[in-house]
């Protein structure tokens, strides 16, 4: 009798028994998870039905999905800036055919990249998480040769690599607020993501690994190591008294001249690694792309 009673009671209210363990367990997984400060209770998580993210383990398509949705910001950015992404196909094919092949080589080829050429005569490149890598045209105007280029894209591959946009947007929304138990939502996201890209420096220590990684990934693709070393000389000269954009977000540059030349004399280039130093060529290359 006992048996019937509690077989008719389950399959009678079996929904609504689901929908109450479903309830109780959100709000333990809430109970249970130490909450920052200003952290959003859960019950206004589930009234928003907000997409929330969690950065701690953010798959590779939720990274990709992200960085989509920040460079569709970081282009309405941009062309309110007046400094719009570039329409010039021969342009952008020419720079996207250097960023793949350094993808090629590189050890993260689990999401697309892509590669966009910045209407500004600023030398300054940037990245956001997801694949997207910015290259002003004044800094491809300021390189010497396709090597040059290809160190500032490397670099820029190298903060992807290590995911270094996604441990700053952790930090930056702790330090706001707007990281509760659940995670992030997912348009706070998109704003601090833009943010990153454009005007927030990135640490020693993350210069000093993208530096690394894309000194790597340049020897791999047998391009000259010397020109990442080069380059940063460059611009550190002309940069004296006023610092072009690329070095007020990228500190510490003596430090990481030293560094690269040091590792560079320790591992001196191989017969292979020496692609990209004809400066005639590039300059022609340059001139091609004049309106």
């Amino acid at each position: 009798m006992l048996n019937r009673f509690f077989s008719s009671f389950w399959y009678s209210h079996r929904r609504w028994l689901y929908g109450l363990l479903a309830t109780v367990t959100a709000l333990g997984l809430c109970i249970g998870t130490p909450q920052p400060t200003q952290a959003v209770p859960w019950w206004q998580l589930l009234l928003r039905g907000v997409q929330i993210l969690q950065l701690s383990n953010i798959s590779n398509e939720q990274e990709v999905q992200l960085g989509q949705r920040i460079d569709g910001q970081l282009q309405s950015q941009l062309a309110r800036n007046r400094t719009p992404i570039s329409r010039h196909r021969a342009a952008n094919g020419y720079l996207n055919q250097i960023g793949q092949r350094l993808v090629q080589v590189s050890d993260r080829r689990d999401i697309p990249y892509t590669f966009k050429v910045v209407e500004d005569l600023k030398v300054n490149a940037f990245a956001t998480m997801g694949g997207f890598v910015y290259i002003n045209a004044g800094l491809m105007l300021k390189a010497e040769n396709e090597a040059e280029l290809a160190s500032v894209v490397a670099h820029e591959m190298g903060h992807i690599q290590g995911r270094h946009a996604i441990e700053q947007m952790r930090q930056r929304a702790i330090q706001a607020g707007l990281l509760s138990a659940a995670g992030l939502d997912e348009s706070a996201a998109v704003q601090i993501g833009v943010q990153l890209a454009l005007n927030l420096p990135n640490s020693r220590e993350d210069e000093l690994e993208a530096d690394q990684i894309g000194l790597e990934t340049l020897r791999r693709a047998r391009y000259a190591p010397s020109a990442m070393v080069t380059f940063m000389q460059k611009l550190q000269e002309s940069g004296r008294g006023s610092p072009p954009a690329i070095l007020s977000t990228h500190p510490a540059v003596s430090d990481r001249v030293r560094i690269l030349s040091q590792a560079i004399r320790a591992n001196p280039p191989t017969a292979t690694e020496v692609d990209g130093l004809d400066s005639t060529a590039y300059r022609n290359k340059m001139r091609s792309f004049a309106p």
